[in-house]
């Protein structure tokens, strides 16, 4: 983290946008017009999902919320429309470590005949014991990477569609964090993905937080070479204790204690990732990754654009095997 990111960060000082860590979602997207738009965010049940869910639709958008929990979704479309009694919220089933569950919620969505003008892939899993998907894979890759790709790769067509029909610039946003920073020596453990004997929950989990900048630079290369009108870029929401940190909550409360000043609310938490998806100063801006809705440089490996295609290819190989298994 350089040392304006770290003021900023203590502070809530203002960048070079206009807005820094003490911002809100609502704050930054106070008089943008969304009604012409329709959302899809994964983990929209909760936490930062939700507040991402419950600001979209307050600016007018039609928001589908995909959760793996739909007594809890179903729950977090109430309290939107309680304060918001126009909001347009559906909730769909998705649950990202399955893909043959992505795969039905993407037929799920197609059969609901709306455009698609934003991907939030938002839901994730923390610092969680070994284990793997029913699909074979190590969860936190399973599920904050390879869900993730699959999904957004099922829901391209939709995306270059509604930009073409409509001319408004499609967005996808992919939620990562500072944690992919602490990683595995060589970034993404390729030859050994399922190593169960050197696994570490911590740098499994900033593995698959380094491929998700890694996936959305390399999908925006992509969609750049195609002459798509559609975005692709990554976030940092901050430090916010949220049900994604179940796995690790005292320790994470300690580390609290300690580190007070860089702890965000829900809210300001929710602010990249609205800014990202809605602002109109980020028309044509692709390929990027942010904090505290200013631009950031990420790590080496998370600009590396050979590592980037490496993983598009590997995730594509292991997408496949699972299919044809």
């Amino acid at each position: 983290m350089g040392l304006f990111a770290l003021v900023s960060l203590v502070t809530g000082m203002a960048g070079p946008s206009g807005f820094g860590s003490a911002s809100t979602a609502e704050q930054v997207t106070e008089g943008i017009d969304a009604s012409n738009l329709t959302a899809v965010i994964t983990g929209g049940a909760s936490g930062i999902g939700l507040e991402t869910a419950r600001v979209l639709a307050l600016r007018g958008a039609h928001v589908v919320i995909a959760a793996r929990n739909l007594v809890a979704a179903n729950e977090a479309k109430q309290l939107i429309l309680k304060d918001n009694t126009s909001a347009r919220v559906d909730v769909l089933k998705l649950d990202l470590c399955s893909l043959k569950s992505v795969r039905a919620f993407v037929n799920d969505f197609n059969a609901l005949q709306v455009p698609l003008n934003l991907l939030i892939n938002n839901a994730g899993v923390m610092f969680c014991p070994y284990q793997e998907s029913e699909d074979g894979i190590e969860m936190q890759f399973a599920t904050n990477h390879l869900g993730h790709f699959l999904l957004t790769n099922l829901l391209l067509d939709k995306m270059k569609n509604t930009a073409k029909v409509t001319g408004i610039e499609g967005r996808i946003v992919n939620l990562s964090s500072i944690a992919h920073q602490l990683t595995y020596p060589q970034g993404i453990r390729f030859d050994n993905i399922n190593d169960k004997i050197g696994y570490n929950d911590k740098f499994a989990y900033g593995q698959s937080k380094l491929a998700n900048i890694l996936h959305a630079n390399e999908l925006s290369r992509r969609l750049q070479e195609e002459g798509a009108n559609i975005t692709a870029n990554s976030v940092h929401p901050g430090l916010i204790m949220t049900n994604l940190m179940r796995h690790s909550a005292i320790l994470m409360r300690v580390l609290q204690v300690f580190t007070y000043l860089f702890w965000k609310k829900v809210p300001q938490g929710a602010a990249t990732t609205c800014y990202v998806a809605l602002h109109p100063n980020l028309k044509g801006v692709a390929g990027k990754y942010f904090q505290d809705c200013n631009e950031m440089k990420p790590s080496a490996l998370a600009t590396d654009e050979e590592l980037a295609k490496k993983l598009w290819d590997f995730s594509e190989k292991l997408v496949n095997s699972v299919q044809n298994n």
